[in-house]
């Protein structure tokens, strides 16, 4: 469910939580999920550990329930996309 990368994600959450006159520090900037997502992704998998599970787990949960059938965002519906991307889902990523 997450189809973002590191550093796509990193600059996603540093973009959303700029202000226009500040800018968070990078490892302040996004929301705790987000930064727990980021975080997830800067490792190796054998370095993974059980919270790490977690926190995909309820990633990919979150995903599913939030995520529509139809890939083109509804106008007035920008949210949905920015909530799920905060979590390392671009919904308007193709597939790999």
């Amino acid at each position: 469910m997450v189809n973002m990368t590191s550093q796509e994600l990193s600059e996603w959450l540093r973009t959303d939580s700029a202000a226009e006159n500040t800018e968070e520090l990078p490892e302040r900037s996004g929301t705790p999920d987000g930064r727990a997502v980021l975080a997830v992704l800067q490792k190796r998998r054998t370095d993974l550990t059980d919270k790490d599970l977690r926190v995909m787990r309820e990633v990919v949960r979150t995903v599913g329930e939030q995520r529509r059938g139809d890939l083109e965002p509804v106008a007035g519906q920008k949210h949905w996309r920015r909530r799920l991307m905060r979590l390392g889902h671009d919904p308007l990523k193709p597939p790999r």
